[in-house]
C-alpha cells in the first residue's frame, strides 16, 4: 500500500468518528463503562475473527507485552473519558473540546525527535484553545454553566489521551494492525470489570439505545481502530492530522442536523476556532 493510500485508508477513521457523538447520545442512558465494555466486544471480536481468517495469530505472539498494555491503556481510556464526558455535558460542547486532539497530535508530533515546533503551532494551538474556552464560557449567551465543568474536564483529558496515543503509535510501526484486535479485547475485559465494580447496569432501554450501540461497536469503536492504525503507522501521518480536522465540524453538524445540538453562533465559533486552529497548526507542519 503506498504512503497516500495509507493516509486515505486512515482517513475513513475520522468520517466513522464523526458519527461517535450521535451514536453516544443515542446509546444512553448506559453507563460509560458498560458502553465501553459492549462496544469493545464487538471490536476485539470482528478484529479477532478477522485476525484468524487473515492467519495473523502468529504476529501476534510476536508482539510485546508492554505494547499490549499501551494499546489497552490508549483504547481504554479515551473511551471512558469520552463516553463519560457526554454522560455529564452537553454532546456538541463536549465533544468539540474532545476534538481538540488533531491539533495537539499535530503539537505532540513536533516534539519528536527531528521535528520542531513552528510560531503556527503556537498560533494554532491558540486559536484551538479559545475555541474550548468560547465553550467552556457558553460563547457569552448561556454564560458558564459550573455543572458541566467535570464534563469539560474529560473531554480534555480525552484529546490528551488519544493525541498521545496516536503520536506514540508512530513509533511502533513494526506492529502489526492485527494487535489492535487484542487492544480491543483486552479493553472490553477491563471495562466489563470495572462496570461490575462500580457501576449500576443499565442495559440499552429501546431499539435505538440497541441500534446506537451495536453501530457505535460496529464503526467508530471498531473499524476506526485498524483503519487509523494503517494511517498512523504506514501514511502521512501530518496529512492524516490535517484531515482530521474535519471532525469536529462534522461531528458537530449531525449533532444539529439530528435535533440533538441547537444551531447557535456560540457554537459555530467554537467550532471555527478549533478546526482552523488546528488547519493552521498543520500548514505550519506541512511547510518545508
Amino acid at each position: 500500500m503506498s504512503k497516500m493510500g495509507a493516509t486515505a485508508v486512515g482517513f475513513v477513521a475520522v468520517l466513522l468518528w464523526s458519527l461517535l457523538a450521535l451514536f453516544t447520545v443515542g446509546s444512553a442512558p448506559t453507563p460509560p463503562l458498560l458502553l465501553n465494555a459492549i462496544c469493545f466486544t464487538i471490536g476485539g471480536t470482528l478484529g479477532l475473527i478477522w485476525t484468524m481468517a487473515s492467519g495473523g495469530l502468529r504476529q501476534l505472539r510476536q508482539v510485546a507485552w508492554t505494547t499490549y498494555l499501551f494499546g489497552t491503556i490508549g483504547l481504554f481510556g479515551y473511551h471512558a473519558l469520552y463516553f463519560s464526558a457526554l454522560r455529564m455535558a452537553p454532546a456538541a460542547e463536549a465533544g468539540l473540546i474532545a476534538y481538540l486532539w488533531p491539533l495537539l497530535i499535530v503539537l505532540l508530533s513536533g516534539l519528536l525527535p527531528g521535528e520542531h515546533l513552528k510560531p503556527g503551532h503556537l498560533i494554532g494551538a491558540c486559536l484551538g484553545f479559545a475555541g474550548a474556552a468560547v465553550i467552556i464560557t457558553g460563547g457569552g449567551s448561556a454564560g458558564f454553566q459550573i455543572q458541566h465543568l467535570p464534563g469539560y474536564g474529560l473531554a480534555l483529558l480525552c484529546a490528551l489521551t488519544w493525541s498521545s496515543y496516536s503520536v506514540l503509535s508512530r513509533r511502533l510501526g513494526d506492529v502489526p494492525t492485527s494487535s489492535v484486535a487484542v487492544f480491543c479485547a483486552l479493553t472490553a475485559v477491563a471495562s466489563w470489570v470495572l462496570h461490575f465494580a462500580v457501576e449500576e447496569t443499565i442495559w440499552p432501554q429501546n431499539t435505538l439505545g440497541w441500534a446506537s450501540t451495536l453501530a457505535l461497536g460496529l464503526g467508530p469503536v471498531g473499524l476506526a481502530f485498524y483503519v487509523w492504525d494503517i494511517g498512523v503507522k504506514r501514511g502521512d501521518i501530518q496529512i492524516l492530522g490535517t484531515a482530521s480536522y474535519a471532525a469536529p465540524l462534522l461531528s458537530t453538524l449531525v449533532l444539529v442536523l439530528a435535533g440533538i445540538a441547537a444551531p447557535s453562533w456560540g457554537l459555530a465559533i467554537a467550532a471555527l476556532l478549533v478546526t482552523g486552529g488546528a488547519a493552521i497548526a498543520a500548514s505550519a507542519s506541512l511547510k518545508a
